[in-house]
């Protein structure tokens, strides 16, 4: 399984319509977040080994309608209790 973190950038006004867009259609999403600063919202999705992070990414979240940037993390050890 592959963690990766995605950042949005949204067209102003429309970042808690893509957050909700994001949660009800995209499977491998774990959680999204708003956030401040340069991006509007973060979000943790996992995906199978066989997934192409770029198409993805390309796809599956930059054509959600309001998103305008994106900037993709990808995650390899998870650290904690």
């Amino acid at each position: 399984m592959k963690t990766i973190f995605v950042q949005f950038k949204c067209r102003p006004g429309r970042a808690y319509k893509v957050a909700d867009t994001i949660a009800e259609t995209v499977e491998e999403l774990s959680e999204v977040h708003s956030t401040s600063g340069q991006f509007d919202l973060i979000a943790k999705f996992y995906l199978g080994e066989e997934a192409d992070i770029g198409h993805f990414v390309t796809e599956r979240l930059q054509t959600v309608d309001g998103v305008s940037d994106t900037f993709t993390t990808v995650a390899f050890k998870a650290f904690g209790r």
